[in-house]
């Protein structure tokens, strides 16, 4: 096996290890004097499972080419979320366009309720247990742009304990303060 110094003079880099998710593959046309000229919209989601999480769309005339350029844009537009163990610290609704969608923390054991594009986006960030609700436009970029939105709204537990006077154990979802 060689070692990560021999890989890199190989040309292989060094990475994290991300959870990598194609959300949606889209044909896209762009009218040109001889008629269409057909190319490919990639919606991706990545992830480190703890925390952080980017979303990134990629255009080219080949699917491959698409998908490589929107998880590079991902990789590069990662933002960190505060998480409560495995769920959101509280309820939240984000917008995009026509879609909204409604994010609630739930109890351990519940899992991700979630369509397609909002379930990748709460995977690929690390939480396990919260409830979804998408309402409006079903257009998948626009469904997991109001997903990142509301995830960007998100405020820690301390930051909301603090701003209310109160110990931080008192703003904890009901089923995590006995514990």
């Amino acid at each position: 096996m060689a070692s990560r110094g021999e890989r890199n003079r190989r040309g292989f880099e060094d990475r994290e290890e991300l959870d990598e998710r194609v959300v949606d593959i889209t044909r896209v046309a762009k009218v040109v004097k001889g008629g269409r000229r057909f190319g490919f919209r990639v919606l991706a989601v990545v992830g480190d499972n703890d925390g952080r999480v980017g979303i990134g769309v990629g255009k080219a005339r080949g699917v491959p080419d698409a998908i490589r350029k929107a998880t590079e844009r991902a990789r590069r537009d990662m933002v960190s979320i505060p998480i409560v163990q495995s769920t959101l610290p509280h309820e939240i609704t984000g917008r995009c366009a026509g879609a909204k969608v409604m994010l609630r923390p739930a109890s351990p054991g519940t899992g991700v309720i979630a369509g397609s594009g909002v379930r990748a986006v709460l995977e690929a960030l690390g939480v396990r247990d919260v409830l979804t609700k998408s309402q409006g436009s079903a257009n998948a970029l626009n469904v997991v742009r109001a997903t990142m939105d509301g995830l960007l709204q998100l405020r820690s537990v301390e930051e909301i304990a603090r701003e209310r006077g109160v110990p931080a154990a008192n703003v904890m979802p009901f089923w995590r303060r006995g514990a």
